[in-house]
C-alpha cells in the first residue's frame, strides 16, 4: 500500500505531499488541482510503462506542465503583503514525482535537454531516479540511484555500475532488472504496472460496452468498458458472483442481470426488469445503468490491483445511485487501495460514513493546490533525492 504520495513543480501541484489510506478521497471545488493530482499520479504510474516522456509530450511539454509562478510563495506573498513576483532561480526546474511503501519508495526527477542540435531538442529527460529502503528516503537507505545515463546498485557496502549508457527518455523500468542483483527494480515495476485507472467509461450509442463482444475470460476490465460482459461473467464463474447479484439488487430493486454467450462466441448483456416482459440487451440500456454495471464490473474484479483510481465516478449516475456505488467501493477496498476522486456531496457523504476512509480536501492559493488544514508539520515525512 501507498503510504505517501509527493508531486513537485506539476502544474498546479508545486510542493505537495500526503499519505493516502486504504480509502482515500479527493474532494475540493472546481479548480483546486483535483484533475491536476490524478493526471499526476498517471505520470508516475507511466514510469514503470517506459512511456513518462512520451505522456509528458502529450500534455505539451514540460514547459507546459511545469508550475507557472515563482519559485517560492513566501509567507509575505501568501498573507498578500508583497506582490507575488519572480526573481532569479536558485535551482535549476525538475519535475518531480515519487512514492514510498512500507517496503520501498521510488522517485524520478526530469528536465529539460541542453541545447543541441537535434529535432527531439524539446523532449524531456530523466535527470534522476531513485530506489530505497522503507517509506522515507535516507542517503544510507538508498538501493538504486540513476544520475543522467549511469545506473548504479548497492552490493553490500560498495556500489556496482549497472550500466554507464541509459537513453534519457528511458526508466530505469525498462533498461536494468536482475532477479538476483536488483530485486527492487523488478518488485516496484509489477507493484506500478498493476495500478488501474478509470475515469470516463463510455456509454454513446456507439459504445462498445452496449454491443457484443467476443468473449474470453476477463478478470480485469479494459479501463473503456469494452470488455464489460465478459468481465461480468468472470465475476460470476470465479469471483463473488453474490456480491454481484447483491450490487445489483442494491441498486435496482427487482431488477436480474443476465450474460447470454451467443452460439459465435460473443457475449451480450440481458437486463430483467419488473414489469417488463422481454430482457433489455447493452443497447438499450440508459447510460446510467451502463455505467453502474461498468463499476460493478471493475471494482468487484476476481484480481485485485494495488492501487485503483476512480476519477469522478459519479458521472451520469442519478444521485439515487450514489450511496450504492459508495458501498461497492468501499467492499473493494478492503482488498485493494483505492482513491477516489469525486465533488458529489451524496457519494462524499456516503464514502466518509466508513471509519477507514480518509479524506483529503484540496484548495487553490495564490494558484497554488493546497491541503486543507495541513500545517507545515502536518505531512508525512519526505525529502526528495538530490538531483
Amino acid at each position: 500500500m501507498l503510504t505517501t504520495l509527493a508531486i513537485g513543480n506539476y502544474r498546479s501541484l508545486l510542493n505537495l505531499r500526503f499519505a493516502p489510506g486504504r480509502l482515500t478521497l479527493v474532494t475540493g471545488p472546481n479548480g483546486s488541482g483535483k484533475s491536476n493530482l490524478y493526471r499526476g499520479l498517471r505520470l508516475l504510474a507511466e514510469t514503470a510503462q517506459g512511456g513518462v516522456v512520451n505522456a509528458v509530450a502529450k500534455e505539451g511539454g514540460l514547459q507546459s506542465i511545469f508550475w507557472a509562478g515563482p519559485e517560492q510563495l513566501t509567507r509575505r506573498m501568501r498573507s498578500g503583503e508583497t506582490p507575488v513576483q519572480g526573481g532569479p532561480r536558485q535551482n535549476v526546474v525538475r519535475l518531480r514525482l515519487g512514492f514510498s511503501s512500507a517496503d520501498f519508495g521510488y522517485a524520478i526527477a526530469l528536465g529539460l535537454p541542453p541545447p543541441s542540435r537535434s529535432a527531439f531538442g524539446l523532449d524531456p529527460e530523466i535527470k534522476q531516479e531513485s530506489i530505497w529502503a522503507g517509506s522515507a528516503y535516507r542517503p544510507a537507505s538508498l538501493l538504486v540511484d540513476r544520475k543522467g545515463p549511469m545506473i548504479r546498485a548497492r552490493s553490500g557496502r560498495d556500489w556496482v555500475v549497472l550500466t554507464q549508457y541509459v537513453s534519457s527518455f528511458d526508466s530505469l523500468f525498462s533498461q536494468v532488472g536482475d532477479a538476483v542483483m536488483t530485486p527492487e527494480i523488478l518488485s516496484l515495476r509489477e507493484h506500478i504496472r498493476g495500478w488501474r485507472f478509470y475515469d470516463h467509461f463510455r456509454t454513446d450509442p456507439a459504445a462498445p460496452a452496449r454491443l457484443p463482444q467476443l468473449g474470453t475470460r476477463t478478470p480485469v476490465l479494459h479501463h473503456d468498458g469494452r470488455d464489460l460482459a465478459a468481465a461480468l461473467q468472470t465475476i460470476r464463474e470465479i469471483g463473488d458472483g453474490g456480491a454481484l447479484d447483491q450490487g445489483v439488487a442494491d441498486a435496482f430493486p427487482g431488477a436480474r442481470l443476465g450474460i447470454v454467450a451467443q452460439g459465435d462466441g460473443r457475449f451480450g448483456i440481458e437486463w430483467h426488469q419488473q414489469g417488463l416482459l422481454r430482457p433489455l440487451s447493452g443497447m438499450e440500456l440508459s447510460d446510467g445503468t451502463l455505467r453502474y454495471l461498468l463499476w460493478m464490473a471493475a471494482l468487484l474484479t476476481p484480481r485485485p490491483p494495488p492501487l485503483m483510481v476512480l476519477n469522478e465516478p459519479e458521472t451520469s449516475l442519478h444521485p439515487d445511485l450514489l450511496p450504492a456505488l459508495a458501498r461497492l467501493i468501499i467492499q473493494a477496498s478492503r482488498d485493494t487501495q483505492i482513491w477516489v476522486v469525486s465533488h458529489a456531496n451524496r457519494l462524499i457523504h456516503a464514502l466518509n460514513a466508513d471509519a477507514g476512509c480518509e479524506q483529503i480536501v484540496l484548495d487553490k492559493q495564490l494558484g497554488e493546490t493546497l491541503i486543507k488544514d495541513q500545517g507545515l508539520l502536518d505531512g508525512p515525512a519526505w525529502h526528495w533525492p538530490d538531483a
